[in-house]
């Protein structure tokens, strides 16, 4: 039993170290993969570990981009710092908006919209949304970190609340509201990792001290087990789609996100 648990661990951070950052729905795959690899395990624990996961994704952005997000690097000219310095700035006024609601309704949102309807309809139609504004998007203006404005990042932070609602994706979300606000898919891309970063970490905290971390041996190593892969796997999923937006677009994931929606409702209407 210990080892299915464990092996169960490494298949989902296998699946939250791809889906956190392509923008195709974390929970859309989760729901699905846990379906067939339930977790034998207390209720409180499995609530837990599908958020604390991500912490092993957030390690991977923070590695692969830790001179670009460290102020203090020796390196770095005084010009460098004080823009370091200025992107952290702009991530944490587009964090308040999405720690502010999730901070306050994240019980009623899990109650009221964590279910396989919710999760295939916001697939679906953000997987819509991505192909009508890659259709119909125009030249951008912002092209570099340092030319995104404050009020972009605010702009962008306001995305990220529509992120609450499962199936949505986070960096879908972001990424999204981030190529409408007027940046390249490069830029759209890297901040929505960046924002990431304190949402994440806060919501991982927030869930241990919820939870009381209160758990047995075997789910502290589930725990683990589950973060190390997401990490490994995150690091190989962000360089990958940094590689893949150079020369393409993302209908693709729009297409993806509307045939996996309609597989989850597929499946939840007529075969459970």
């Amino acid at each position: 039993m210990e080892l299915m648990e464990i092996i169960k661990a490494i298949i989902l951070g296998i699946v939250q170290g791809i889906t956190e950052w392509l923008p195709v729905s974390s929970t859309g795959h989760l729901i699905l993969v846990e379906e067939f690899a339930k977790f034998k395990l207390s209720p409180a624990f499995i609530s837990t570990f599908f958020v604390v996961i991500q912490f092993g994704s957030i390690l991977a952005v923070i590695v692969l981009f830790f001179r670009k997000l460290n102020p203090f690097d020796r390196h770095k000219v005084m010009r460098e710092r004080r823009e370091t310095i200025s992107l952290w700035m702009k991530i944490a006024v587009a964090t308040i908006p999405a720690g502010i609601i999730g901070f306050l309704f994240d019980d009623i949102i899990e109650e009221a919209l964590y279910n396989p309807t919710t999760v295939a309809l916001m697939l679906i139609v953000y997987g819509v949304l991505f192909i009508i504004v890659e259709n119909r998007r125009k030249r951008p203006y912002v092209t570099d970190l340092n030319e995104l404005s404050y009020v972009t990042a605010i702009g962008i932070g306001l995305f990220q609340v529509l992120a609450l609602i499962p199936g949505t994706s986070r960096s879908g979300a972001t990424i999204l509201g981030a190529v409408l606000l007027g940046t390249s898919r490069t830029i759209a891309a890297e901040f929505s990792f960046f924002l990431a970063v304190p949402v994440m970490i806060g919501a991982s905290g927030y869930k241990l001290l919820k939870a009381g971390m209160a758990f047995t041996g075997l789910e502290w190593i589930v725990l683990g087990v589950g973060s190390l892969v997401a990490f490994l796997v995150s690091i190989v999923a962000i360089k990958f789609l940094l590689s893949y937006i150079k020369r393409n677009d993302f209908k693709a994931f729009g297409y993806y996100r509307i045939f996996l929606g309609i597989i989850v409702l597929a499946y939840f209407y007529f075969m459970v």
